[in-house]
């Protein structure tokens, strides 16, 4: 008897045409989610959930990650059984010169937190 085939892995990244500015507002208002972005940034690829350095539990992590998806301001993927993170640039069409303005705070507020 052959074996059923798996279906592969996929994650709902929302349509760039979904995406509200209150969402993505509401979601780079938490410190947390801004060292995401700050990471993925500092990064420049995509990196896997446990790459990405959070005080917090893993739970509370996955929660920040779905907000920021929902919001639109990651993607999330899978290769293979790992689930992959990185910056949407897509969000630019949608709102024209807001993701880098808010990447490059981002950086800058999570490089400044780093004691010297």
């Amino acid at each position: 008897m052959a074996r059923p085939k798996t279906a592969s892995r996929t994650v709902d990244n929302p349509p760039v045409t979904d995406v509200t500015l209150q969402q993505v507002l509401d979601a780079v208002a938490d410190p947390i989610r801004r060292s995401v972005i700050a990471q993925l940034a500092g990064a420049g690829h995509d990196l896997i959930c446990g790459a990405i350095d959070l005080p917090v539990s893993r739970s509370t992590a996955t929660h920040h990650f779905n907000v920021l998806r929902e919001a639109g301001i990651i993607r999330q993927h899978y290769q293979g059984t790992t689930k992959m993170n990185g910056l949407r640039e897509d969000l630019d069409e949608r709102f024209p010169g807001l993701l880098p303005a808010i990447i490059d705070s981002c950086v800058r507020e999570n490089t400044q937190a780093v004691p010297a």
